[in-house]
């Protein structure tokens, strides 16, 4: 074997394994047996400089600065995005498409939008040849001297069928860890910190030495085709595939979905766990799926028709975690948060921060003591985006998250294949009790007007509550005898107990605090099986086949119900005449006289929330379902009902108000009351 195979077969090794560590996040080497691979090429080309070529994995660093940046002119123009920051404005976009396309079917992409810097990279013949910023959107500046640094960008495309051109878009970035390494040399050499890693990503990009941005470990994530020839993609979903199956770094955790009120569902939901990035985003980027539906739709001067971003506003402030406290909830997930320096952020004064889990804590570093940047964006609650660790001036001490759970002193487990810690004492936990209780008596469950946050308190530290049937059994006269109550409030509370048992399968369901299954899930489960004692005769694979329900929520809920905590609570509860039949309905819910039709409600409402009109049309025998379809009864639409109601129109599906829904309601229970 010559010598020269020997360095190509090295190099290709050494591309498998950059794949599966930037592109597939499952590397299968050590970083010291990495670079035991990697200085082995370099000792062999330095034996044989003949046999260097461009794209070998040791030309990632320029050997001398470039002495100016080249401009060059895009094939395809790279036009700006239009952008919203309002769920109203998406949904009017939604619609506007879905008029665009007439009768047709369409699919969206949500993505993140990533908070760096765009950039184009060309590949020829499967060689990077050329990487360009964004520019003026028709001319970029020539940036491959830096480009080329960048550990996830492969300087071949692998596979033996790679398209003779292909020009992809993406972004590059810089994860929060890599920034708070950045700052810490910074200190140490005197040198101001950097704001954020968009500045220092659009700063390092545009550099004339590369060995600098080596150093600072940008990253890129692909998301976009320019000019190409020989894609064999028809679609956003097929082609990120596809730069998988080349090594490109494809923009993780994007989703498909049949119609964009799905879609807009999601972004709402996506927006929640943004906190567990590692790098930042500034909003979700939608996107026709169908390469032909997006040629369809074409584009204005400015920005392509086929996407729309959802931004939203980021507001960050610097202050100092006071402390970090644990809390214990309902399902015994222990969760820490960071009790901060009171500071301004977005008109409103922040002084709490979950950190969600300890894994969090040690993945941000986040100490006692510690400067660092919280951030609020939207309507999302407050989070740590990072520790500024060059501010630390002392030694502080890593956080010791508990063994124990603080309240009750139990070994604390951790999920099998989780993230979250908990305590595990079900039954015995007064922490756990006290929010499982209060949880029970919210609207959404069993209803119980009176029973507060500080009543929960003291009817379990006086050991008068532990399970929900206590709350059954409680008289008048134990109540009257708490700090602050009497007689009066004591009878209010029976009283509301009493009408709560009434409450049917659905919100029993909600109640009982069973991972994984919300107010939704739990009437779904109600509706299918109509009675507590079918539920829990059911197999898992039964229940993972309703709608909406699937194997995680399915095992939850069949592991409940197998377990002794599970069985005793039922039994207890039948015991203090609680109803367990989905069928059965109070005076209150009135009789079942939507049984049969299916609502959606949508939009801003006036007279009720969207929760309290559900659970209306549940207790009246309806179906309260997320999406429009041709099987639904009547749409219920408020201000700003957007896409579900485009979609209702187009179907023929009956619009109402929220008057005409009254009505409607009002005139079958006339009906019902006349038979």
């Amino acid at each position: 074997m010559s010598i020269e195979t020997d360095i190509e077969k090295l190099r290709d090794e050494i591309r498998i394994h950059d794949r599966k560590y930037y592109v597939e996040a499952n590397p299968e080497l050590t970083d010291l047996q990495y670079d035991q691979l990697l200085n082995k090429l370099k000792q062999l080309e330095a034996e044989n400089p003949e046999l260097i070529t461009a794209d070998s994995p040791t030309q990632r660093i320029g050997d001398a600065p470039v002495s100016h940046l080249d401009q060059f002119e895009h094939r395809i123009p790279m036009l700006s995005i239009d952008n919203t920051y309002s769920i109203e404005e998406l949904q009017k976009y939604g619609e506007r498409i879905a008029k665009l396309l007439p009768d047709e079917k369409i699919a969206w992409v949500v993505e993140l939008k990533i908070d760096g810097v765009a950039v184009s990279m060309l590949y020829e013949n499967g060689v990077l040849t050329r990487a360009l910023t964004r520019g003026n959107g028709t001319v970029g500046d020539d940036i491959t001297h830096n480009v080329r640094t960048i550990a996830d960008v492969p300087l071949r495309l692998t596979g033996d069928d790679v398209p003779p051109v292909l020009e992809v878009r993406g972004e590059v970035y810089m994860t929060n860890a890599d920034l708070v390494k950045l700052n810490e040399k910074q200190a140490a050499a005197g040198q101001p910190a950097y704001k954020n890693t968009r500045n220092v990503t659009a700063g390092t990009i545009r550099l004339l030495d590369p060995r600098i941005a080596a150093e600072r470990k940008l990253r890129v994530f692909c998301h976009g085709v320019g000019y190409v020839e020989g894609l064999k993609a028809s679609s956003h979903s097929e082609f990120l595939k596809e730069l998988n199956s080349y090594g490109l770094p494809a923009t993780p955790f994007v989703q498909s979905f049949v119609d964009f009120e799905s879609a807009i569902e999601h972004c709402q939901e996506l927006i929640e766990s943004l906190h567990e990035l590692e790098f930042e985003v500034d909003g979700l980027v939608l996107k026709v799926d169908r390469f032909e539906q997006r040629e369809k739709l074409g584009s204005t001067s400015k920005s392509p028709r086929w996407l729309i971003a959802y931004k939203f506003e980021k507001y960050e402030a610097i202050t100092k975690v006071n402390n970090i406290e644990v809390q214990v909830g309902k399902t015994g997930a222990i969760t820490p948060v960071a009790i901060l320096e009171p500071v301004e952020l977005a008109e409103t004064t922040v002084s709490r921060a979950s950190l969600h889990n300890a894994e969090e804590i040690v993945r941000k570093d986040v100490r006692i003591g510690d400067v660092v940047v919280v951030e609020k964006a939207g309507k999302i609650i407050p989070h740590i985006v990072r520790t500024e660790k060059h501010e630390r001036k002392t030694d502080l001490p890593p956080f010791p998250f508990p063994t124990e759970c603080p309240s009750c002193n139990t070994p604390v487990v951790k999920d099998e294949g989780g993230v979250y810690i908990r305590c595990p004492n079900w039954q015995g936990c007064p922490a756990q009790i006290k929010e499982r209780i209060r949880y029970f008596a919210t609207r959404n469950a069993m209803d119980i007007e009176g029973l507060g946050d500080k009543l929960v308190d003291m009817l379990v530290d006086e050991k008068l509550v532990k399970t929900y049937g206590d709350l059954y059994r409680l008289t008048s006269d134990q109540i009257a005898a708490l700090p602050r109550m009497g007689k009066k409030s004591g009878d209010k509370l029976v009283a509301a107990a009493e009408d709560s048992k009434s409450r049917g399968l659905g919100r029993l369901l909600n109640a009982l605090s069973i991972r994984h299954v919300g107010a939704r899930g739990a009437e779904r489960l109600a509706v299918h099986f109509g009675s507590i004692e079918k539920l829990m005769d059911a197999s898992q694979e039964e229940i993972a086949e309703i709608e909406d329900i699937g194997e995680v929520i399915a095992a939850s809920v069949r592991e409940f119900f197998q377990s002794e905590f599970g069985q005793e609570t039922v039994a207890d509860l039948q015991g203090v005449g609680v109803s367990m039949e989905s069928a059965k309905r109070s005076e209150a819910a009135g009789p079942a006289v939507f049984d049969g039709l299916s609502f959606v409600v949508t939009g801003s409402l006036e007279k009720f929330t969207r929760d309290e009109i559900e659970q209306l049309i549940r207790d009246r025998g309806g179906k309260a379902s997320g999406s429009v379809s041709k099987k639904t009864s009547y749409l219920v639409a408020g201000e700003k009902a957007g896409s579900k109601l485009a979609k209702a129109e187009s179907l023929g599906v009956p619009v109402l108000t929220e008057d005409q829904f009254a009505e409607l309601l009002a005139e079958k229970e006339a009906g019902a009351s006349s038979n």
